[in-house]
Parts: structure tokens; sequence; C-alpha cells
């Protein structure tokens, strides 16, 4: 790295203050980490240099921070302007962050704040080139930055499959309704071919704002299937849960903007461990898998997940392919000193050096 940042005082605005939520130890926490960057978590009272705000960060705070002195970066990974303008939950989106405080002012329309903020900016940071064409009309300066997986060290080896064939998925637990799209696939697999689920996940979670009405992550994946496991998100045991699975699952809603918009990262995740894995063909999902030819693992309707897991858990070298494959792509394609790069040259570009 080029760039001598020692003089600048720079704070980052988080997703949580322990700094433990994957938006932070995936993205901007990590590669600090790693290219020895000092930052502090941002105080909007403070004055700094340069602000990497996250998705995460009060929007009617930040948009107005010191407009014309600080530098500040916007590290918008969703795809919330995609969402139409009568959805309702997006309509009550900035209601429901001023009344449970991440909002400390009232911005009624939370479109027209994340646009405010993108246009605060001095870059935005994005997961899809969908999403880089909605965030440019409002800033010129957006980049495309995807998660770094590195953090899980352990590769799969061994593609032989178990008795009972294991399929696994792991993320927030708020993202598992899409499985009830595929619910009726996996009965019908079951009933030819025992199958389980393995659900790497928080045990609990909020149904309102990821924080409030908690319930039990168990009683919406004991509706998804018979044969479930839960487990609780941990970083060193998650990577040996994957790896002793035989192939990884990622169901999304495609008929949903902020479902079907989501970025590539989790299947990076299984490729990077040589996890084969049968995805929702989104925009980013079908794109990778066409460049690495493996067109028929994203799947559109049910009938074409059915022909995708019924071939995959058959057919063992298939799978080893698909593994090997994928985990050539991300250590080539999504490396992680290819991220540290694009960061380095998106502090480049905000501060002009």
């Amino acid at each position: 790295m080029t760039m001598d940042l020692t003089n600048l005082r720079i704070g980052y605005v988080p997703y949580n203050n322990k700094l433990d939520q994957p938006g932070d130890n995936r993205r901007f926490c990590y590669y600090a980490k790693k290219r020895n960057i000092a930052f502090e978590i941002a105080d909007p009272a403070e004055n700094y240099d340069l602000v990497i705000v996250s998705e995460r960060g009060d929007l009617s705070v930040w948009s107005d921070y010191r407009r014309g002195k600080a530098k500040v970066v916007y590290d918008f990974i969703d795809s919330y302007l995609a969402i139409s303008r009568w959805n309702l939950k997006g309509i009550l989106r900035g209601f429901a962050k001023y009344a449970t405080g991440q909002s400390r002012y009232m911005r009624l329309n939370h479109w027209k704040a994340i646009e405010a903020m993108c246009r605060r900016a001095d870059a935005v940071i994005c997961t899809t080139d969908e999403q880089r064409q909605d965030i440019s009309k409002f800033c010129k300066n957006v980049r495309i930055i995807l998660d770094i997986h590195t953090v899980y060290n352990k590769v799969k080896t061994d593609y032989s499959a178990h008795k009972v064939f294991n399929l696994v998925w792991e993320g927030y637990p708020h993202n598992l309704p899409p499985f009830f799209e595929i619910k009726d696939v996996l009965k019908e697999i079951n009933a030819k071919r025992n199958i389980a689920l393995h659900l790497v996940t928080n045990l609990t979670y909020g149904q309102f704002m990821g924080k409030y009405w908690k319930r039990s992550t168990a009683d919406i994946a004991r509706k998804i299937f018979n044969n479930v496991y839960l487990y609780d998100w941990n970083k060193q045991l998650c990577p040996t849960i994957i790896c002793a699975c035989d192939m990884a699952v990622v169901p999304l809603f495609l008929n949903d903007p902020l479902s079907a918009g989501k970025p590539e990262d989790k299947l990076a995740l299984f490729w990077r461990m040589g996890m084969p894995a049968i995805v929702s063909a989104t925009p980013a999902h079908a794109k990778v898998m066409s460049q690495v030819g493996l067109q028929d693992m994203a799947c559109r309707t049910p009938k074409e997940w059915k022909a995708a897991l019924e071939y995959y858990i058959a057919n063992e070298p298939a799978r080893r392919r698909a593994g090997e494959c994928g985990r050539i792509f991300a250590e080539t394609q999504r490396s992680e000193e290819m991220i540290f790069e694009q960061w380095d040259n998106l502090l480049t570009s905000v501060l002009g050096k």
C-alpha cells in the first residue's frame, strides 16, 4: 500500500460497536487491520479527515456531516434503491428507524435519506453492477467491493457423499424465508434419498429492525424441513461444519428486488472452501456461474432446483469439479489481495493521494 494515512483521523460507523458483525469484520475493519490503518468508532460531534459509514449508520446525521471538509465513504451493500416506492416495508422504514433510535432525526422517506447520503459521499461502495447503476445517479464515484472471506481457512477435500446427504447454508436467520421456495423440492427428494439440512446462523433473531420481537430460529427452520440441524454461528466452528457437509445451497427470492439484488458473496464464501453450491439464479449468481461453466447450478424454478439437486447429489465427480472450479475462481478472481487493492484504489480516489 503506497498511501500514508498516519496523519489522518479516520472514523468508522459500524454495524455495532463490538465490531463483531460480518458487515464489519468482512469489510472495512478487516481491510484496515491488514493494512495497519488506525481508526476509531466515529462520533458525529467529532472532526475527522475521513469517515467510512456502514449501511447501519444514521443517515439523518452522516448525510450532513461537515460538508466540503471531511471526506466520506458510504459502504452501501444492499439494493434498497431497487425496491418499489410502493413497498410497505420501504414506506415504513424511515419512521421505524426513528422510532427505534437508529436515526436521530425523522426521515420519513428512507429512499430520500439514502439518496442524500449518496450525494454527500465522496465515494459509494456497492456490490453489484445493477446497484452501481442506481447509485450513479447520485454519486459519480461508485466502486464495487465484495466481502473478504479468507477468515474461513478450511478447504473441503473429500467429496464422497454420506449415507444421509447433507446440505448446508450459512447466514442471518431473516434470510431463511427463501427456503420456502424449495421446501416441496426438498421433501420430494427426501422421499427417494435421505437428506439433511444444516443451518449455520444465529439461534434467535429480531423480526422487526433486526432486534425487536425476538423469535427462535428453530421455529422457522422446522417449517422448512423435518430433518434440519441448527448451529449457532461461530467463526471457528463454522468452516468445520460447512466442509463436513456434502453441498451448499443458497436460495433467494428472484421476484424481490432486495433479495435478487444480492451479490455472489455467499457463493464466493462456499467456493473459497471448495464447497459445491446450488443457488438461485440472481443476476450476480448467474454471471459468475456462467464464467465458471456451472450454469446448471443457478436455478430459476423449483423444477430446475429439483433437477440440479438430484444430479449433483448422485454425482460425486460433478460435485468435486464444481467445488474445485469454484475454489479456483474464488482464489484468482475474488482473492483477498484483489479486494485490498480495490479498497486501496477507493481511498486514493477519495483522498487524492
